[in-house]
């Protein structure tokens, strides 16, 4: 024996939950995206815990698809983590400044638009070079690297208080939905189409908010 210790058994993430509809659900998926779905719903109420619910759900999924010897689900959850890690950081700067312990949300400037469209643009173009270079990392690369470029983009919209967070998250849902149901992954599918409902209601909740901050803001300036 080497001595050094060995992953954990998390076989039993993948393995089948319940079956609904005719579609089989698996654990990794129903814990995890539900993670996902927690940490939205506090992101809509502007809660840090928001980060640290990403962050866990991150973790099963990395424990799920390491147990699976899926390296490329490992990677990308891997990122997911250390973006959700900068965004704990982010907001918990952004409580100590305010003052009063809430995170302060606005619209991106018109420079910050274009590097998040930029970015993402970019960053499809490359991870679906790579996932069609590398099949094992995708079995369907294009779709799978604009959900994943794309989901990286809302966090760090979400990380900076940008009302864009939740456009992002729409133009995600659009492709999200159908490519989970055709994965065979309903749940997740399941859980997309809640997160349509969330995101327009957070999107409508932080776009009042710039609205009402904004007298505030012009108060202070005077």
């Amino acid at each position: 024996m080497s001595g050094l210790p060995s992953w954990p058994d998390m076989t039993w993430l993948n393995a089948e939950a319940f079956t609904a509809f005719g579609q089989h659900i698996i654990w990794s998926d129903m814990v995890g995206n539900s993670m996902g779905l927690v940490a939205l719903v506090l992101g809509w109420r502007r809660s840090i815990l928001t980060w640290p619910a990403q962050l866990l759900s991150g973790v099963i999924l990395v424990a799920a698809y390491a147990s699976a010897h899926l390296s490329g689900g490992v990677g990308k959850q891997l990122l997911v983590i250390g973006v959700a890690l900068w965004g704990w950081r982010m907001w918990q700067r952004g409580r100590q400044q305010a003052g009063d312990g809430t995170i302060a949300v606005r619209f991106a400037t018109w420079s910050e638009r274009r590097l998040l469209l930029g970015g993402t643009a970019l960053g499809t173009l490359a991870v679906g070079g790579l996932f069609t270079a590398v099949p094992d990392l995708s079995w369907n690369p294009w779709p799978d690297a604009y959900i994943f470029v794309g989901t990286l983009a809302a966090m760090v919209a979400q990380a900076r208080g940008l009302v864009e967070f939740w456009f992002a998250w729409l133009l995600v849902d659009l492709v999200g939905v159908p490519l989970a149901f055709n994965s065979g992954l309903a749940f997740s599918g399941f859980v997309y189409v809640v997160y349509l409902g969330l995101v327009v209601w957070g999107l409508r909740d932080w776009w009042l908010r710039t609205r009402a901050a904004a007298p505030a803001l012009e108060g202070a300036a005077a």
